[in-house]
């Protein structure tokens, strides 16, 4: 499987601009708080830190090891390896204990975190302010004349009800399709004929599959999309921003709103905002008992599946690069923060034209536990793309499509369209915070030992 390739930040040069001295000594400071919790082991633990540091990188395999096998196996080895990840932290903790160095792991490893903590504060100095992960807003203007929005009343447990928004909707002027709760509803054909009908502004208050659904039909009319988080997870809406514990929040978008204009991933034919998942979270989603049972049906497949027993041989042609045989591959649209392998972190931005691929491929313990190594392991690749075709060993392939089960015939293109959908949110909405750098110590050695001193 091919490995992506890290780039490694470059120690700051004599011409480069002057780091705040703030940004200097949070840098100096991760070292000096690095250097305790190795001085904290050596000073109390003494001989005992090297076995210390042994144990805990031993029980981190063991336990990814266990963690492995309670998914692949079944049967008595399936429960034995429960117990042993169960197991593997307490007798650690046991063992320390037993020889009074308990307090010593713990001083240590708070340590580690304060210095990974400053450290991602010096190498994220000035974030706030520079504009580079922010999406830019627009005016949003003229204000819809027949604003349209479908609400789905089950979505979210209820939130519909429960936050009114059918009357809040309705007093800003809104046309408002309550999705029956009983029978199914074709939400792109009701899109469609709203259009028809004179609608100039579709908002969706459902899951992340109905807005894609919509959304898709937004951007072909060319007319602005709204997003009401009345959904369970609300994925999509976390990284528009938007206040995800009160939706009607949302709807202030009907009369104090910006547009941002973002890209739509396009899987052959269909619209997706966040991601297009294929292999094992696929082949589980579309079993039918998976919507009674989620747990017991994951936990019955996901044998199988690990094993390659079942399942679809996939293979992925990444702008000329061949990841082959992918457990799970997913298919995001713009990539998801700290090479994201579930597609549960956040996209710092929205219209960056490209594609975010995520394969994963492990087909035994040792190859889990090779997994501790990050993007650089040997099963997980994370590339970035403006195109992926996917083809299989079956005429139908089985993708999960912003967490909605579709069948697809073979072979499957995925493409970007950039800023193809214009979003109303409100001008007031929580917003996101600053992406998280990965701690780079090269770079951040440069910033500790920046003299300032300008050269001629």
């Amino acid at each position: 499987m091919d490995n992506p390739v890290i780039a490694t930040a470059a120690v700051p040069a004599a011409d480069s601009p002057r780091p705040p001295p703030g940004q200097r000594w949070l840098a100096r400071l991760s070292f000096v708080l690095a250097g305790a919790g190795v001085a904290i082991l050596v000073a109390f633990a003494e001989l005992k830190s090297l076995a210390m540091l042994g144990v805990g990188l031993a029980a981190a395999v063991i336990g990814l090891a266990a963690a492995y096998f309670f998914l692949s196996r079944r049967g008595m080895w399936r429960w034995f390896a429960l117990g042993v990840f169960v197991f593997t932290p307490l007798a650690v903790i046991a063992v320390f204990a037993f020889f009074s160095l308990l307090w010593v792991a713990v001083a240590a490893a708070a340590a580690w975190l304060l210095a990974s903590a400053t450290a991602r504060a010096a190498l994220g100095w000035g974030r706030k302010e520079r504009k580079d992960w922010r999406m830019p807003e627009r005016p949003a203007a003229p204000p819809p004349s027949h604003p349209y929005m479908i609400m789905n009343p089950k979505s979210g447990g209820g939130k519909v009800g429960k936050f009114d928004l059918k009357r809040k909707a309705e007093e800003l002027g809104a046309e408002v399709f309550l999705m029956s709760a009983s029978e199914p509803v074709d939400v792109g054909e009701v899109a469609r004929k709203a259009v028809a009908q004179g609608a100039d502004l579709l908002g969706v208050a459902g899951g992340d599959g109905t807005q894609a659904l919509v959304a898709g039909i937004a951007a072909q009319r060319g007319i602005p999309f709204m997003v009401i988080t009345a959904g369970t997870r609300n994925h999509f809406a976390l990284d528009l921003g938007l206040d995800r514990e009160n939706p009607a929040a949302c709807l202030d978008a009907l009369s104090d709103p910006v547009e941002l204009r973002i890209d739509l991933g396009l899987i052959n034919r269909r619209t997706f905002v966040n991601n297009a998942s294929f292999g094992a979270y696929a082949e589980i989603v579309e079993t039918p008992s998976y919507r009674d049972d989620k747990l017991a049906t994951t936990l019955d497949l996901l044998p199988d599946l690990l094993q390659g027993h079942r399942g679809v041989r996939l293979t992925a042609q990444v702008d000329g690069r061949t990841i082959s045989g992918p457990q799970a591959l997913l298919v995001a649209n713009n990539p998801y923060g700290t090479g994201d392998i579930a597609g549960l972190s956040r996209r710092t931005r929205l219209d960056g034209g490209m594609l975010g691929v995520v394969g994963v491929k492990v087909s035994s313990a040792r190859q889990a536990v090779g997994l501790l190594n990050g993007t650089r392991g040997p099963g997980l690749a994370v590339l970035t793309a403006k195109e992926v075709e996917i083809t299989a060993d079956v005429l139908r392939i089985p993708i999960g499509i912003d967490g909605e089960p579709v069948l697809m015939p073979a072979p499957v293109t995925c493409t970007i369209c950039p800023r193809a959908l214009r979003v109303w949110v409100p001008r007031h909405r929580p917003g996101g915070s600053p992406p998280s750098p990965p701690v780079n110590w090269a770079r951040l050695r440069g910033l500790a030992a920046f003299s300032g001193r300008r050269h001629g």
